[in-house]
């Protein structure tokens, strides 16, 4: 059933609306702490931001989260993910951003950045263990993040180091064999005034489907283990040295499609979709130039990752009398090395009329990767046909940029900002075939982008903040790969958006309301959208993505947010996305021009509500209900097919102490079906019909958490 979305106005207008602030103490003089962005250039009060933001804080990541980001998502308006993949790593913001990448050419449209490491585009990193906080901006940060950025940053904080020495312990149990368990310690080190914190977690899973011809509860399992390591040294009275470490091997099953599209599959070569990474962050800080302040940020990430799956999602029987069997593989080794430097003055205050920051990047991305692809097929009574093919990929990148911010009162009350980023892409791409010999691809491009802001705030009140900004982003043009893409589809152009949006942030009620809501409207040139196409309908693996540009769109809507103390002990929750979408200019692989249409996973809504009950005697519970609006799959170019609009329920309730916490959780309360990606094309002989494949998300899973610290 569909729910309008004046329906979710209603509902999140009487239940107000996703966790924004920070944790709570229980006194009676409640009142909600101030949240820091810490993923804008300057950090800054949430309050303060002139643009829409999303902050979840540890105690909502506690509350309504088990174990991945995944786990939250629904809390964010606007935020929706596609599958494909064990763990989300395909985002869209405001309906903009990908829904895959198997090539070997990484052009990420939604940055992710994990203390300060850069995940864009593979962030099945981002478990919850541990995790401070978790920042979503929308709409393109054309002056802070730049053409990895176009529709919005996400940004995840892990707990820093203390001065006080604690230790603590973390186990999970729950359904399909559902087990995790993790420890933290932090403690000072007097000798060389700093401290440290640890942290490592175990997660393993059966996942949730059943694999009935091999007759395996696990073949679509989740094995994750994350271990942080930070350490924060206080060099001198003005200086600061802060160390991230982080190691994630996600050893994930892939068996993740069935052909009747149930929970239940028939494969005999079941694939996996892991991801082992291991990266280091450094950020210097100092103030020694008084009263300036320099900030040194440079980071490393070395990640390996394997997608392979059964291409034919049968077996010999199921296929009998054909014989049909194809498998997939894809590796991929990346590397990502990023340096930013700025300089700052002091930031805008009564006494500071007018503040500015000039800083420079460069980051340098290397992938190899190796396309594997195995398969037999032959009609009854035919000689079998085998192919092996195999390519091997070369790709790097280069981003250098400038880019500075203005920041001022013109008039009491009215704050201005301005900011700009210039920016170059050097991109080269090689490949080769080892089996069939020779080089199949040598393919280079480089753009120049320019992207920016320019916003005004006006205080309506010291607690009462209305803004309006202008933005521009910007994402760089490349390269569409492989032997049987046309000549005149090899290269595409770079995306350009602009973003006008105003809004409003309050806090009410003395202290006890937060809420903001804004209003947007992008323009988008020469979109850059992909599209499927099948050139052998008796081969699965021939399935060939196309990436081009469409001449225009557009993106509005509206996003709402608040957290309301209702009393000392019950909190209300939500967050509200009206999302409206278009692209015209389409044109089919036939030259036919697509009729205009909504954009591909950009749901007209997305909703949450929440109500929390924490009394001062130690109880707590937590209920969440999600819900988003169907939504297109792909693009018109390829197929029409939509998912189903869903809601669902999340509950958790338990008894915490300051030093131990239980707990009991259940998500998808009452076991929604639902789909987080489709694919629409032939995979069944001998009539090849084409048909809509759909990957399902999670259902209703039940456990038990307890945690203690020492």
């Amino acid at each position: 059933m569909r729910c309008s979305p004046v329906y979710w106005t209603i509902l999140a207008s009487a239940l107000v609306i996703p966790p924004l602030m920070p944790s709570f103490t229980q006194a009676a003089d409640e009142v909600l702490e101030e949240v820091i962005v810490t993923a804008t250039l300057r950090p800054q009060s949430l309050l303060e931001v002139p643009s829409s933001v999303t902050v979840l804080d540890s105690r909502t990541l506690q509350d309504a989260g088990q174990q991945h980001f995944e786990d939250v998502l629904g809390l964010v308006p606007n935020l929706n993910w596609a599958g494909g993949t064990s763990r989300p790593r395909f985002f869209q913001i405001r309906g903009i951003g990908e829904r895959e990448q198997y090539e070997g050419a990484p052009n990420p449209s939604v940055g992710f950045l994990i203390d300060d490491i850069d995940f864009s585009g593979i962030g099945m990193a981002a478990t919850l263990f541990d995790v401070k906080q978790i920042e979503v901006l929308r709409g393109p940060q054309g002056t802070r993040y730049g053409a990895n950025a176009l529709a919005g940053l996400i940004a995840v904080r892990t707990n820093d180091p203390e001065q006080t020495a604690n230790y603590g312990v973390q186990g999970s149990i729950g359904n399909y064999n559902t087990r995790s368990l993790g420890v933290t310690a932090t403690a000072p080190v007097a000798a060389l005034n700093s401290a440290w914190r640890l942290s490592l977690q175990q997660y393993r899973s059966d996942g949730f489907m059943t694999n009935n011809y091999l007759h395996r509860k696990d073949t679509n399992d989740r094995d994750e283990l994350s271990g942080r390591f930070k350490w924060h040294w206080q060099v001198s009275d003005d200086s600061t040295v802060d160390v991230a470490l982080i190691h994630a091997n996600l050893d994930n099953g892939y068996d993740g499609w069935a052909i009747d599209n149930s929970r239940n599959t028939l494969s005999d070569e079941p694939g996996k979709d892991s991801q082992r990474a291991t990266g280091t962050s450094v950020r210097y800080t100092s103030a020694a130039w008084n009263p300036y302040t320099l900030t040194v940020i440079g980071s490393y990430l070395d990640s390996d990752s394997v997608n392979s799956f059964d291409a034919d999602w049968g077996n010999a029987q199921s296929w009998s009398p054909y014989i049909y069997a194809y498998y997939m593989r894809s590796d991929r080794d990346r590397t990502n090395k990023t340096l930013e430097v700025r300089l700052a003055s002091p930031a805008v205050s009564d006494d500071q009329r007018l503040a500015w920051l000039v800083g420079a990047y460069a980051l340098r991305m290397n992938e190899r990767g190796s396309d594997v692809l195995f398969g037999q097929y032959a009609d009854p009574g035919d000689p079998v046909f085998s192919s092996v093919d195999r390519l091997l990929t070369d790709y790097a990148a280069t981003n250098l940029a400038v880019f500075g911010q203005l920041d001022g009162y013109f008039a009491p009350r009215w704050r201005w900002s301005a900011g700009m980023r210039a920016e170059q892409r050097r991109a080269r791409y090689q490949d080769q075939d080892p089996i069939g010999g020779g080089s199949s691809s040598d393919l280079r491009a480089r753009n120049r982008m320019l992207g920016g802001q320019l916003s005004l705030t006006h205080e309506l009140t010291n607690t009462a903040n209305a803004y309006v900004s202008v933005a521009r982003g910007y994402k760089a043009g490349g390269f569409n790969l492989g032997g049987s893409v046309p000549a005149a589809q090899r290269y595409f152009a770079p995306e350009y958006l602009w973003n006008a949006e105003t809004g409003i942030k309050v806090v009410a009620l003395n202290g006890r309301l937060f809420a903001d809501a804004d209003v947007f409207y992008q323009w988008r040139r020469d979109l850059q959208v992909r599209s499927g196409q099948q050139l052998d309908p008796s081969n699965p693996g021939t399935y060939t993505f196309i990436t081009s540009n469409i001449a225009r769109g557009y993106n509005t809507g509206v996003e709402l947010s608040t957290r309301y103390l209702l009393t000392v002990n019950w909190e209300l929750g939500g967050s509200l996305g009206l999302l409206r979408t278009r692209a015209s200019g389409a044109v089919d692989e036939n030259g036919t021009v697509v009729p205009e249409r909504e954009q591909a996973h950009a749901p007209e809504y997305t909703a949450a509500a929440s109500v929390t009950w924490r009394p001062v005697q130690g109880w707590m519970a937590r209920a969440d209900v999600v819900a988003k609006d169907n939504f297109y799959f792909d693009v018109a170019t390829d197929h029409n097919q939509q998912s189903r609009a869903y809601t669902i329920a999340n509950i958790k309730a338990g008894y915490e102490q300051s030093t131990w916490s239980v707990y009991a959780w259940s998500s998808n309360v009452f076991d929604k079906d639902y789909s987080i990606r489709g694919f629409y094309f032939s995979n069944e002989p001998p009539a090849w019909d084409t048909k809509l494949y759909t990957q399902k998300g999670d259902p209703r899973t039940v456990g038990v958490t307890g945690s203690w610290k020492f």
